[in-house]
């Protein structure tokens, strides 16, 4: 009995002693041990990393967000699998002198290891994510893809003045006439813009307005997944989620008339002072309609700027047609998009078929050549078919022959005012009214809303 107290007593007292020394003991002694414990831990932590990998590069795929914290995880896991692996290299050289060990270097090393042992097993412990990312909002197809901007003076001016405005106010207008590049304009402004707001944001609102499909647009940008069916319903939910978003830039692109932004969801003046309005229309009048703040007329190219732009279109290399081809280029009278479809239609023609087309130009004949012409004529037919639509149409309609009789003056020439006048009140225009100072003005405020439509 006295034995067993006695050996109990000293197997305790080595137990304590052990305490007070094993963290240096166990170095010397438990050095397999705690080289396997090492290689335990190491192996599993590669293995978690790779299952983390693959699961982030799925979340890539799917365009999700990957969490900050995953991120670090990654880093953390990646620096310690490299500074186990100069560990093993270490282990591996010891083993060199397993007849002969330099009991120094496997001391040192087997403390090296029982410290990096347990922060391989708490990055272990923490690496089991229940998401590695989340689905992230669209930026816009609009602004990922390269736009076809023109460098002119005409937009890049019109480009600062909107990146100045949106800075001091709410609401800009940006109009012009028909094909000059409003829409490309506005689409590098939200590319610009994108570093100066949290979201950007462009739909297309047109003569036919289709709002549970701008609403779907706008929804999706911001992540939202409507839970009613109504317009209304739609717009509040739509107008909750973007209050919720300090900066956001909204282009509101080819407008005809005023509008009420509400309607679709948009939060803005004092319902949001973040959200900033950027609109093109054709109609100066519409902007002010809008109450715009700032009003930025876009004009057309100069006479040089047109040329570069045709050549580059129409891939012109050589000098064989250089002098016809800058002679269908001024046809276009600097607008865009006509330079552009033009350029595209005779690219690679031969230098008969550019005169033949440089002569149907001079003879008015190009006006039914859709093939050639149809992206052009389509937008000023909107305009002008506008004129009925934005007027009563009895109005509508003597506006309308206004710019019809406009069209029968020579190309190019100055149309005298008091001449134009003439010819409306022979022609019947403004039957209603009786009085020729009555019927000038009303033609002088037709010219105005031509010329405010963009078709003069």
């Amino acid at each position: 009995m006295a034995e067993s107290v006695a050996s109990a007593a000293v197997e305790d007292a080595t137990k304590q002693a052990m305490k007070c020394v094993s963290p240096y003991l166990r170095y010397f002694f438990c050095y397999g041990k705690i080289v396997q414990d090492f290689g335990n831990r190491q192996y599993d932590l590669k293995s978690r990393k790779q299952r983390v990998d693959t699961r982030v590069d799925e979340a890539k795929r799917q365009i999700e967000v990957i969490y900050e914290d995953v991120e670090d995880w990654l880093k953390r896991a990646e620096k310690e699998l490299d500074e186990a692996q100069y560990l093993q290299d270490e282990i591996d050289r010891v083993k060199c002198f397993k007849w002969c060990p330099q009991w120094g270097w496997r001391y040192c090393l087997s403390k090296k290891l029982a410290e990096k042992t347990p922060i391989i097993s708490d990055l272990l412990r923490t690496s089991n994510f229940a998401q590695v990312g989340h689905r992230r909002s669209l930026q816009g197809i609009e602004f990922i893809k390269s736009t076809d901007f023109m460098d002119s003076e005409s937009s890049k001016s019109a480009l600062n003045q909107i990146l100045e405005a949106i800075k001091a106010v709410n609401m800009i207008g940006l109009y012009g006439m028909p094909g000059v590049g409003k829409t490309t304009l506005a689409k590098e402004v939200g590319k610009h813009a994108q570093k100066l707001f949290d979201k950007v944001v462009i739909f297309t609102m047109s003569q036919n307005q289709n709002i549970r499909k701008i609403q779907d647009k706008v929804a999706e940008m911001f992540g939202l997944k409507f839970r009613t069916n109504t317009e209304e319903g739609r717009a509040e939910e739509l107008f909750r989620s973007m209050q919720h978003v300090n900066k956001i830039l909204v282009i509101v692109d080819d407008l005809w008339e005023e509008f009420k932004l509400e309607s679709i969801g948009i939060p803005f003046g004092d319902d949001h002072k973040g959200c900033k309005i950027l609109l093109t229309t054709r109609q100066q009048q519409v902007c002010c309609k809008m109450r715009c703040q700032e009003e930025i007329q876009l004009g057309i190219l100069s006479k040089d700027e047109a040329w570069v732009l045709f050549r580059d279109q129409a891939g012109l290399e050589d000098d064989s047609s250089k002098e016809v081809a800058k002679e269908v280029a001024g046809e276009c009278k600097g607008l865009p998009l006509a330079i552009v479809t033009v350029a595209k239609a005779l690219k690679d023609r031969s230098l008969d078929e550019w005169r033949d087309a440089n002569q149907r130009f001079k003879d008015s004949t190009h006006l039914y050549d859709e093939e050639v012409l149809g992206d052009v004529l389509e937008p000023l037919k909107l305009s002008y078919d506008y004129l009925k639509k934005g007027n009563n149409q009895m109005t509508g309609n003597h506006i309308q022959m206004c710019f019809l009789l406009c069209s029968l003056f020579p190309e190019d020439e100055e149309i005298l005012l008091e001449l134009l006048i003439i010819c409306g009140i022979g022609l019947g225009l403004f039957p209603n009214v009786y009085s020729i100072e009555d019927k000038r003005k009303r033609i002088v405020e037709a010219l105005k809303k031509l010329q405010k439509s963009g078709l003069l």
